[in-house]
């Protein structure tokens, strides 16, 4: 099963630009509102598709920058994250955690995009470590 993240913007035109500009991802399909905003959009990087769509009345979905925080993280893999960084960093994304080496072997740097989703690009790859580390559980 696929898994697709869905974010909500303010302004979701800026959103995308900036997502495609920054971080690289490619507009796959926009459905706009009746006002011209944004209902609907998907956009990919490589295997990865995430919706981002405008805040709208009615609706619980709300931007970072309207709650004033932020409560999770996306996790992307990029293949050179130190390039991928100075890509973002040179669009105007805030870098909060330069990059660096992780200790469950990985490379990775934290950056929020202009409305203040937090986003963690490295070069790890999920389920790396599944076969080899037994699981911790807590009870």
């Amino acid at each position: 099963m696929n898994h697709v993240m869905s974010l909500t913007y303010v302004d979701g035109h800026a959103a995308i630009d900036f997502l495609e500009r920054a971080f690289g991802y490619r507009r796959r399909l926009v459905v706009p509102t009746p006002e011209g905003g944004v209902l609907h959009s998907e956009l990919s990087l490589g295997d990865g598709v995430i919706f981002v769509s405008e805040e709208r009345a009615g609706d619980v979905r709300r931007s970072p920058k309207t709650l004033g925080a932020t409560c999770s993280s996306l996790c992307v893999a990029v293949e050179d994250p130190d390039a991928h960084c100075e890509r973002a960093r040179a669009a105007g994304a805030l870098i909060l955690q330069e990059p660096e080496d992780t200790n469950f072997g990985a490379r990775g740097y934290l950056a929020a995009d202009l409305e203040g989703h937090n986003w963690f690009f490295s070069n790890y790859t999920p389920g790396e470590f599944w076969d080899d580390v037994p699981c911790q559980a807590q009870k």
